[in-house]
């Protein structure tokens, strides 16, 4: 079973910018599908970036969209490691940012759906202060 751990988050000013890690431990995600969700203080949680296990197919909720970006390292020797660019972060983006993954399908997507992610991490704290 994989392990996801995420790095990175922290307090940043508001239009400033943080870079979030998620790797896997146990085994490689190469295979599988990648996201990112957040839950702000007293809400719900909430959909924010999703990569395809080729990396070839991405998708972003519209509010961070132009200012986060995902990607993924497949090399065949590197970690495996999915990375969540944030820049311009307003106070609305503070939130527990959780790394997600999808185990159980192989298909090129990054699916929206908290449901079809059956691996969670959990959760790296991302504050912005206005």
């Amino acid at each position: 079973q994989v392990q996801l751990v995420e790095s990175g988050g922290g307090l940043v000013q508001a239009g400033g910018s943080l870079s979030l890690s998620c790797a896997a431990s146990g085994r490689t995600f190469y295979s599988h599908a990648v996201g990112w969700f957040r839950q702000p203080p007293g809400k719900e949680r909430e959909f924010v970036a999703a990569i395809s296990w080729t990396g070839g197919t991405t998708n972003y909720v519209d509010s961070v969209k132009g200012r986060f970006t995902i990607s993924r390292d497949n090399a065949n020797n590197a970690k495996h490691t999915v990375y969540l660019q944030m820049n311009s972060l307003e106070p609305e983006d503070t939130a527990l940012y959780y790394c997600v993954a999808d185990s159980r399908r192989f298909v090129d997507e990054a699916t929206a759906y908290q449901s079809q992610y059956d691996i969670w991490g959990q959760g790296s704290q991302v504050t912005v202060a206005s």
